[in-house]
């Protein structure tokens, strides 16, 4: 029989895809509505939670909504149904519905929500456009040689010492520690008031910085001393794997034109707002889901030739400057694929209930009359 899965483990499955930490400030992701300990009966992924959402979560048996927009993103002073997020929250708290939003964490993590556009417009060599600063730290400790391998094995399982691919990473040199144990010293070496030698590696890794504290007591409680010669430091390094926006290449040299009508098709859209076609042709493109005009001049020192994006402004279609092809998509069509990554990482991780993909459009903007 399987054990039952809660609210709570989903929540904890969505976040070790896409940390908390990594949200902006402004943003309120996590669990919106709901006890996080209530056994999941199904559950429903969505771009928006929206009334009819909820409704579609009642009639397909779903006590967990999961979706990239945060339904409650500022504070709320009343719950009286006089705007749709109010009566949003009162149909979940009525319906026993748990809500949870995975938001500007999923922008920002590698294989998010910019890696999902980069796989339907089927990119090659993609990195990071933007990355993330000082997202890495490094600990530096020193322990006796015997127990080091014990010591690393720790702090591996903690989180620490991954680099992109590469798991387990870590630098070692041989030296001799020394020290003066007081009287009142309990050493696992040595003895109190005598000098004491032992042969020590120095260890380093890096490791997320938002597993600092994890790490530390890994270590704490894996090392033999008494007291743990260490150093931490809050690393500049580039954070591959933490960001916003990708830029890749597509499989071969496209027009201009011709780049418009392969974007609708691949991103299944019914138009695109661009900046005026010239001669140029399209080869290396950049992506931001949602709001991504703040990353134009990034895109284009970067060297691409396009950038695909949604809620460009008026004035900042100028900032393209001919420069490079700057299309917006719409903020519902960059960004609606996403429920497919919750769909995907909930039904690989967890068999007991039904996860289902919203058929409900929540895009409140429509083309045509």
């Amino acid at each position: 029989m399987n054990e039952k899965v809660t609210i709570g483990d989903v929540a904890r499955l969505l976040e070790q895809y896409a940390p908390m930490p990594y949200q902006e400030s402004y943003d309120n992701s996590g669990l919106q509505t709901g006890n996080p300990h209530d056994e999941v009966k199904g559950v429903l992924v969505t771009l928006d939670c929206t009334e009819n959402v909820l409704e579609e979560a009642v009639i397909k048996g779903c006590n967990l909504v999961v979706a990239h927009h945060p339904v409650i993103f500022k504070g709320l002073k009343s719950l009286t149904g006089k705007s749709y997020v109010e009566r949003t929250i009162i149909k979940a708290i009525q319906h026993d519905i748990a809500i949870y939003a995975c938001h500007t964490n999923l922008d920002s993590v590698h294989n998010g929500v910019n890696a999902k556009i980069a796989e339907k417009l089927q990119l090659q060599n993609v990195n990071i456009l933007s990355h993330k600063p000082q997202t890495l730290m490094q600990l530096a400790f020193f322990v006796p040689v015997e127990n080091t391998e014990e010591v690393l094995k720790a702090i591996h399982q903690a989180g620490a010492g991954k680099i992109g691919e590469y798991s387990d990473c870590s630098f070692q040199v041989q030296g001799t520690g020394r020290f003066l144990p007081s009287d009142s010293a309990e050493p696992t070496i040595g003895q109190p008031g005598k000098p004491e030698q032992v042969q020590e590696n120095r260890i380093e890794v890096v490791f997320p910085a938002y597993k600092k504290n994890q790490i530390m007591q890994a270590l704490l409680q894996a090392h033999p001393y008494e007291e743990v010669a260490h150093f931490l430091t809050l690393l500049e390094n580039q954070n591959q794997e933490v960001g916003i926006g990708m830029i890749g290449e597509l499989r071969e040299t496209l027009q201009e034109e011709t780049f418009l009508d392969y974007l609708k098709q691949h991103m299944q859209i019914p138009g695109v707002r661009f900046t005026p076609i010239g001669d140029k042709t399209i080869r290396r493109v950049a992506v931001c889901g949602g709001s991504g005009s703040f990353l134009i001049k990034e895109a284009i020192r970067q060297g691409a030739d396009a950038f695909v994006t949604a809620d460009v402004k008026y004035h900042e279609f100028f900032d393209a400057e001919g420069k490079l092809l700057l299309a917006d998509i719409g903020h519902y069509e960059s960004e609606v694929f996403t429920k497919e990554i919750f769909y995907d990482t909930i039904s690989k991780k967890f068999t007991n209930f039904a996860v289902y993909l919203s058929e409900v459009n929540t895009n409140p903007i429509r083309y045509t009359y």
